[in-house]
């Protein structure tokens, strides 16, 4: 296993002045810790960062709220440092937020999972924007993409569709870091380059690669596990099933009341690589159906190099609509923007197989890959 050092680790074993002269802002959350597991705003203000004040995005600063949530602004008990709330904030309002905190010099250090509907990316997007305008510095402290970084699928998102959810063209997995991603954001919205702190020792590779200990990134991605399934399970929060929220496996179970053991068995047949799926049942204490018994598949990854997630997801689509039609349903607009269109959801109720609207996405990733994301890559992938 190879040792990766993140953005914040290598800027904090630099052993330079830490932004010496500059008021020092920290767009951050809970999962952007140090190697030994100190929180980063903590080690900054340990070495020296003259840091002024904290912005959250969805789940907040300290990871307490739900998801479509925030902590509000206040003032951070751990540092005593303002908290500013940056979710579902864009445009003119996020740069006047910037503006009134104060700062020189921005740090961004979030955790992504490298999915485009994952809020964090447009968090970034928007940032970028807001700096921009104040003429504030940027600075993005990396850290890997736990799906590994080297697969770039699903459908492409057709701007008509932007939102929170997607503000920029991308596929459904980009393969990016976040510093790999800052570039590409500032080409596209004519704004200067940030300032990228590298990871170190990162070719691409899953998080168990990393040796980096793994803090949810949002408080219903407890595991590496539901990590790799979000891709494709979280889009089944665009229907009327659960996805496993308030339960110990969210994103690794999708199920509903109404379903039985024959949903498992459809999938088991198809042998899909890298994953196995068990017939499941279980009660959530939130969300969707919650307090019912319901009934589902487990999907238990076993090889997340060759695990395609959203493929398992299509593949389910396709079975709930051919063998439950009277009882599964679609949330049109809020599938629709997480998957970056209305195309799946209409070339599925048109009974197109599975096969040929995933292959349908393999040319506009291919031209992602080539030609978008190719000049910002800065690792090698192995």
């Amino acid at each position: 296993m190879t040792a990766v050092r993140t953005g914040l680790d290598t800027l904090l074993r630099s052993g330079r002045p830490l932004f010496a002269g500059e008021r020092v802002g920290l767009a951050t959350h809970a999962a952007a810790v140090t190697a030994d597991l100190r929180h980063g705003a903590d080690a900054l203000l340990a070495a020296g960062a003259d840091l002024r004040a904290l912005f959250g995005p969805e789940h907040g600063m300290r990871g307490t709220a739900p998801a479509g949530a925030s902590e509000g602004e206040r003032r951070d008990a751990g540092t005593g440092l303002p908290v500013h709330d940056t979710y579902l904030k864009e445009g003119p309002a996020l740069a006047e937020l910037v503006e009134r905190a104060g700062i020189d010099v921005l740090l961004v250090d979030l955790q992504h999972v490298g999915v485009r509907f994952f809020t964090y990316e447009s968090t970034l997007y928007d940032l970028i924007a807001a700096t921009a305008a104040t003429g504030t510095r940027l600075v993005v402290l990396d850290r890997p993409d736990p799906l590994g970084g080297h697969a770039v699928q699903g459908p492409p998102l057709d701007e008509a569709f932007s939102s929170f959810v997607g503000r920029t063209p991308l596929p459904l997995r980009h393969g990016m870091t976040m510093g790999e991603l800052a570039p590409l954001f500032a080409e596209r919205l004519g704004a200067p380059v940030p300032e990228v702190v590298p990871l170190e020792g990162w070719t691409g590779g899953v998080w168990q690669s990393t040796g980096l200990p793994w803090v949810p990134p949002s408080p219903n991605l407890p595991t590496p596990a539901a990590a790799h399934c979000y891709p494709g399970s979280c889009l089944f929060e665009g229907t009327n099933l659960s996805v496993g929220r308030g339960t110990a496996t969210p994103f690794e179970f999708v199920g509903a009341p109404w379903l039985d053991g024959s949903l498992a068995a459809g999938l088991r047949a198809l042998d899909l690589p890298g994953v196995r799926f068990r017939e499941a049942w279980t009660s959530a204490t939130a969300d969707v159906h919650a307090g019912e018994p319901v009934c589902g598949v487990q999907w238990h990854v076993t090889d997340p190099d060759v695990f395609e997630p959203l493929t398992a997801a299509v593949e389910l689509l396709a079975l709930l609509l051919a063998r439950w039609p009277e009882r599964f349903a679609f949330r049109d607009r809020h599938f629709d923007l997480l998957a970056g269109g209305d195309r799946l959801r209409t070339d599925l109720l048109a009974g197109v197989s599975p096969q040929r609207i995933t292959a349908a996405w393999t040319a506009s990733a291919e031209q992602f890959a080539g030609h978008d994301r190719l000049p910002h890559l800065r690792y090698p992938r192995a």
